[in-house]
């Protein structure tokens, strides 16, 4: 049978513990990662290309390409573009 990982160790190991800055750098990095690959999913979903999410929201197609590659975004513009893809954003309490 395989070797087994804990995911914690893991980043632990390769990213240092929780609350380091190199820990929290990664953890920010991929959170960008994950909403530009929901964008970018639903996008497709929709069959709109980039010009046309760009043109809904205000904003030019080089702006989405940079957030789908996991640039950082505004909450404004991530605000603008969930709904301009029919998404609805949920913050909850820890």
């Amino acid at each position: 049978m395989g070797q087994t990982f804990d995911a914690k160790e893991l980043l632990d190991e390769r990213y240092g513990k929780r609350g380091t800055e190199r820990r929290e750098n990664f953890r920010d990095d991929a959170f960008l990662y994950y909403f530009g690959e929901i964008i970018r999913n639903r996008r497709k979903e929709l069959k709109m290309s980039q010009d046309q999410l760009a043109e809904l929201v205000g904003k030019k197609r080089p702006y989405i390409s940079r957030i789908e590659n996991g640039e950082d975004i505004r909450i404004s513009n991530l605000v603008l573009i969930a709904n301009a893809l029919d998404l609805s954003i949920q913050l909850t309490a820890k």
